[in-house]
């Protein structure tokens, strides 16, 4: 079974960010997967850095769609993408120095704000660009 299952109410029903947040989904899976199998330190640098990489990529998007719908909360979302991307490249930097990150406190971390987010943040943009189906 997964850390995080991908269903309906992770969806904002924009198809892009739907496949970029099944991205995201998809990295703090592998890290607790790895975590199962006693391998979590081994893929926690990596899982790191592809995460504040990817989540530049996401965000950028995100906000681009944002802007392009009038979303009226672009500022306030921008401002809490650039929190979490602040907490992300410090993780980063701490497991890439070699100092204590643990991969079961990172994944928690992970899933509580991925899926917070998504539905608390990311579901008010899609339901305002979605004012029809999309």
């Amino acid at each position: 079974m997964a850390f995080i299952e991908w269903n309906d109410q992770l969806s904002v029903g924009v198809s892009e960010m739907d496949k970029q947040h099944q991205r995201l989904v998809e990295m703090v899976n592998r890290l607790h997967d790895a975590m199962t199998r006693a391998e979590g330190a081994d893929v926690l640098k990596t899982i790191l850095n592809d995460l504040v990489l990817y989540t530049k990529v996401h965000f950028a998007a995100e906000e681009r769609l944002m802007a392009a719908h009038g979303y009226p909360q672009l500022a306030s979302h921008k401002l809490v993408h650039e929190q979490f991307a602040a907490k992300a490249l410090e993780l980063n930097a701490k497991a890439q120095a070699g100092k204590m990150v643990t991969s079961v406190g990172v994944s928690g971390l992970l899933k509580d704000w991925l899926v917070k987010h998504i539905q608390q943040e990311d579901r008010k943009y899609g339901q305002h660009i979605c004012r029809v189906p999309c």
